[in-house]
């Protein structure tokens, strides 16, 4: 079993913490390791650090280098620029061909989410690996645990073995009402962005269903094979198809399973998920310094200085060296549209 970690996003829903040079998957926001360094702590026990491999931008090399120094630099894919999950995952696919038999099971990994139960998550990758050999696309569907809008969802179908079901659908971020329903109606996991399978059965389905990618990587690895890995790709890779691995690869296939998992998951999409995952008081405020409250609740603090709140509730404050931001908890996702702004006005300064 080999893995791929992505790790190229910018994470600019975690602005101000989260810039350019040092984005959200190189941030400490669950522990003291960083998020890529749990990602890749989490597989030790199955799959050891040789196997395992970064897909980053060319300008995050040195960051990878920096909280990795166990992985082999050889074993950082450096994409010319971010672009989406499906031309990400085709790179990686046609870098690890000529290196591995065409039956290895690979992993693919988002490197900015958080698993608590790592017994857990490692058995669904053992189960996955067998069911990766009769040449099935795997996807792992979170238990979802209350009616969540900012997840896509699978739909489960036929169970074809123990805890391992055929994908009846994929349904796009729900609203509210729908969202409910799914959970009353049961058979429904949120869309975790985890995958299985075998390298000939992605390669397949890259060339069924996507052969654009296919014909692109075959010629970026015949430039790979004659002046080097360090070769510029640059101008091949930006006629990828820009679509995500679902709706280019997993919307199209007929062989594709999920395995519903309760691991203790979340993307830590925005402060507000990562609040959720923080200890907080009896009034639901958390912190990672010291603050005191008076009529405070449901706030969420990240600073290096004394907070004092006084009569405020679901907010989210965050302070960097430069810069503040505080917004109420149910606009957490809209961080990202100050960080256009941003870029809008010239203030690379703050990006």
């Amino acid at each position: 079993m080999i893995a791929v970690i992505m790790a190229g996003g910018s994470g600019t829903r975690f602005w101000p913490q989260s810039r350019k040079d040092h984005p959200k998957q190189f941030l400490q926001v669950a522990g003291s390791r960083s998020m890529i360094q749990l990602t890749v702590d989490r597989l030790l026990p199955l799959i050891p650090v040789n196997n395992i491999y970064i897909v980053t931008a060319a300008d995050q090399v040195a960051l990878v280098v920096e909280h990795l120094p166990a992985l082999p630099e050889e074993n950082i894919i450096i994409e010319p620029f971010g672009m989406n999950t499906a031309p990400c995952i085709a790179l990686s696919l046609q870098y690890l061909k000529p290196l591995y038999s065409e039956d290895t099971t690979m992993i693919v990994l988002p490197a900015d989410h958080v698993i608590r139960h790592t017994e857990a998550f490692l058995d669904s990758l053992k189960k996955a690996q067998q069911t990766a050999q009769s040449g099935a696309l795997i996807t792992f569907g979170i238990v979802p645990d209350h009616p969540a809008t900012g997840y896509g969802y699978i739909e489960a179908g036929t169970e074809v073995e123990a805890g391992i079901f055929k994908v009846q659908r994929f349904k796009e971020k729900p609203d509210l009402k729908t969202a409910t329903a799914f959970l009353e109606q049961g058979g429904f996991y949120w869309n975790s962005g985890m995958f299985c399978w075998s390298l000939a059965s992605i390669s397949q389905a890259f060339e069924a269903h996507l052969p654009q990618a296919a014909e692109l990587c075959d010629k970026i690895g015949k430039i790979w094979h004659e002046q080097g890995i360090s070769a510029d790709i640059s101008e091949l890779y930006r006629q990828m198809p820009r679509l995500p691995i679902d709706i280019g690869i997993m919307e199209k296939a007929e062989k594709r399973y999920v395995i519903p998992v309760d691991i203790g998951w979340s993307d830590v999409g925005s402060f507000k998920a990562l609040a959720e995952i923080n200890p907080a008081d009896e009034q639901g405020n958390a912190s990672n310094s010291e603050i005191m409250t008076i009529d405070a609740k449901d706030n969420f603090v990240q600073s290096g200085k004394f907070t004092a709140l006084i009569g405020v509730e679901n907010l989210i404050i965050i302070e960097t060296e430069d810069a503040i931001l505080v917004c109420q908890k149910d606009r957490a996702e809209e961080v990202k549209h100050i960080v256009e702004r941003l870029s809008q006005a010239g203030r690379n300064d703050l990006l």
